[in-house]
């Protein structure tokens, strides 16, 4: 086996002692939850014996974590991109999309907060199309003052001053697709029941 194998093989123990001691669970409990003798679950967690999928899959299932966090297994270059929250003016924003230009998807989460906070309407350039999820979400649009539920949706030039917030203090979802000055959500089916 390679030096890099051995190594990998080696901390194993320490990591599924350092595991069982943090969730506070007994060789015994262990042990009736996996099926496992004590004895082999010691030799395994000191290094006297290599671990094997016989042994990993029972532990992986009895602390409830995917089998590479046990080995730990190395970066396998997962092609998929992983949006990256950022927060914008006390909001959580979870970019959809990651096309430069064009229609952009964003996730927005309003925490609990207070409702009756002073608006500050903006303005910019493009056009916003929004869905609510979760929760009650006030919307300033100009001169309108109005509270969006869960199923509702708005569009808007945003060169109209907007402004969003809790609309009752609880935590709010919604998403957003917004684009450039004159591109618009093109609808091109329609379902209209009789």
């Amino acid at each position: 086996m390679s030096d890099e194998f051995d190594a990998v093989l080696g901390a194993v123990g320490p990591r599924l002692r350092e595991l069982r001691r943090r969730r506070g669970t007994t060789l015994t409990a262990l042990s009736q939850a996996t099926g496992i003798p004590v004895s082999t679950l010691s030799r395994l967690e000191s290094g006297q014996r290599t671990p094997g999928l016989k042994l990993l899959l029972p532990l992986a299932k009895a602390y409830q974590v995917p089998l590479d966090d046990l080995v730990g297994a190395p970066a396998t270059g997962d092609p998929r991109v992983y949006p990256r929250p950022r927060t914008h003016h006390g909001m959580t924003v979870i970019p959809l999309t990651r096309k430069p230009g064009g229609l952009q998807a964003v996730k927005h989460i309003l925490p609990a907060g207070p409702s009756d906070l002073e608006p500050d309407p903006r303005s910019h350039e493009g056009y916003h199309w929004l869905y609510v999820l979760n929760g009650r979400l006030r919307l300033v649009l100009g001169e309108q003052d109005l509270v969006l539920s869960a199923g509702e949706v708005a569009e808007f030039d945003t060169h109209l001053p907007h402004w969003f917030g809790n609309a009752d203090g609880h935590p709010a979802e919604f998403l957003s697709i917004l684009g450039p000055q004159g591109e618009r959500v093109h609808i091109r089916a329609r379902y209209r029941p009789c």
